[in-house]
């Protein structure tokens, strides 16, 4: 019996799921928090159950497995509280902004025993996988050299580049024939519509065996182009997925040494024969198969999405102007601009600091602090040894951040707010060193107003609000809003910043529309 797979997104490529699934007959339910979105495909699938509320489809425990098809940004929730959960779920690509979260994925994946794929469609298409086993087979010899354009004309994003936009596809195809992860990485490219942001790039791989890639990419090009070629010592392979007989072609071609000369080899040109089938409905069907047989997933899995991932934000490293030298991952994905430090500032030795964020007047950073992208930094802002902030963190004017805190993307510290990283601190009794310092943790999005104090070694939870003045004593839970001496809970707010209702239930923020469910204890988003 098929198994029972539910929808989670009812957006283009989510209708594109529940279609397949459909036709698999393995379509069980539809995940949508839009109920306007939702209704066509439950009216269309009324054997479907819908819902508007992830957290009852996870509870209905006729699903065995889900797959994720909504916006890239939400992904890493989505599959996190899946996982949590310890239900199989294929999640569309990328299977997060940023490595370091995937790496959280697979993590959480592996130690629940949770079954977790990716996307990548190529991986399943029948052409892709004809010429993995004509590699394999030795049809071309050694592989010496891979190339990929994937050009078009259109489709241009105005907040990732074109990197980030196209080249994953080519990369997890790379990933699979080769069956190494690259040794260098580096990527050119130029801005023309729009200021850094890049329409045009070349990305060369380096990989171990001497063998090279390089994938052209490109949303200003006169025609459509989705050509791969592999060149090896026996011969070369092309598929072209946007012409319209979609052939592999295999070139009789090469150079060899003869008496000491290079001498042009060029045979004859072959038809390579395969089965066409569609790859989404062959990537729905291996899924549902997974399922079914209670086996593990094998293609297109969480480590390797995991590892395309790296490649990109080690390309994004190259491509922002660091003279074409192999990289680490960076800690965001799309790189913008350099970071701008004033020229009243001080940056110590050893400090990270990520693309596009500002540090201006009078502002000190110590050695190893670890400053995420597109973060800013008002004047008179200390940062202590080894703090770690986030991306896109705000960091108001006259705030010591001491070691030992770390805060997580998207946090807001208000003018003159107070951190303190010792209990009892004592000039005649010194507490100096890591070994003294209490941790203190500042979780994604929450906002600390102007002239509050925080006490070390708590933990303020996601999106909560500390209002300003007050002094946090002891864990503030996610989506809070807490004031006084000491600080007390006396509300929820919305992601956004807006005070939720005082009703227990479920509600809406009267800002943006985002639904939670609230009981006297905490408050819990609908995904």
């Amino acid at each position: 019996m098929p198994p029972s797979v539910c929808v989670i997104g009812a957006g283009r490529w989510g209708t594109n799921h529940v279609r397949t699934l459909h036709g698999l007959g393995c379509l069980g339910g539809i995940v949508d928090r839009n109920a306007d979105a939702l209704a066509p495909l439950a009216r269309e699938f009324p054997q479907a159950a819908a819902y508007t509320n992830l957290k009852d489809a996870v509870a209905d425990k006729r699903f065995e497995g889900f797959t994720v098809a909504t916006p890239a940004a939400t992904h890493f929730e989505i599959a996190r509280f899946l996982l949590e959960q310890r239900r199989p779920v294929l999640v569309e690509k990328p299977l997060a902004l940023r490595a370091a979260e995937a790496r959280q994925l697979c993590e959480l994946a592996e130690r629940h025993g949770s079954a977790l794929m990716v996307g990548h469609l190529l991986l399943f298409h029948p052409a892709v996988r004809k010429i993995k086993d004509l590699l394999d087979a030795g049809k071309i010899g050694k592989l010496q050299y891979l190339y990929s354009n994937r050009l078009n004309l259109g489709t241009v994003r105005t907040e990732e580049n074109i990197l980030w936009s196209f080249a994953p596809h080519d990369l997890s195809l790379f990933q699979h024939w080769i069956g190494r992860t690259p040794t260098e990485v580096v990527a050119r490219g130029g801005c023309f519509v729009q200021p850094h942001i890049h329409d045009s790039t070349m990305l060369v791989l380096t990989y171990p065996d001497n063998v090279v890639g390089h994938i052209f990419t490109s949303w200003l090009h006169p025609f459509k182009e989705h050509r791969v070629v592999a060149i090896g010592t026996k011969g070369m392979l092309s598929f072209e997925d946007s012409s319209t007989n979609k052939n592999i072609l295999f070139y009789e071609k090469g150079i060899d040494w003869i008496q000491g000369e290079p001498i042009k080899r060029d045979g004859a040109t072959e038809q390579i024969p395969y089965m066409p089938a569609l790859p989404l409905t062959e990537e729905l069907r291996y899924f549902a198969q997974c399922l079914s047989e209670r086996r593990p997933i094998e293609r297109s899995t969480g480590r390797e999405a995991l590892a395309v991932l790296e490649i990109l934000e080690q390309a994004s490293r190259s491509l922002t102007g660091q003279n074409g030298k192999p990289a680490a991952p960076a800690a965001a994905p799309a790189e913008k601009t350099a970071h701008y430090v004033h020229p009243t500032a001080i940056v110590d030795e050893g400090v990270e600091i990520g693309p596009g964020t500002k540090i201006w007047h009078f502002s000190h950073v110590q050695s190893h602090a670890r400053i995420g992208a597109h973060c800013t930094l008002g004047q008179n802002v200390n940062v202590g040894n080894r703090v770690k902030i986030g991306d896109h963190c705000k960091i108001q004017n006259n705030v010591s951040i001491y070691e030992g805190v770390e805060l997580e993307d998207y946090v807001f510290c208000g003018p003159s707010m107070v951190f303190t990283n010792v209990l009892d601190p004592r000039c005649k009794y010194p507490q100096r060193g890591a070994e003294f310092y209490k941790k203190t943790l500042v979780r994604e999005g929450a906002s600390l107003g102007a002239n509050c104090t925080i006490v070390c070694g708590t933990t303020i939870g996601r999106h909560a609000f500390v209002a300003a003045g007050a002094v946090v004593t002891r864990d503030v839970p996610d989506y809070a809003l807490v004031m006084g001496v000491p600080a007390r809970r006396t509300g929820w707010v919305c992601e956004c910043g807006e005070k939720l209702p005082a009703t227990l239930g479920n509600a809406g923020c009267p800002r943006c529309s985002r639904r939670y469910t609230i009981s006297a204890e905490q408050v819990s988003p609908h995904v």
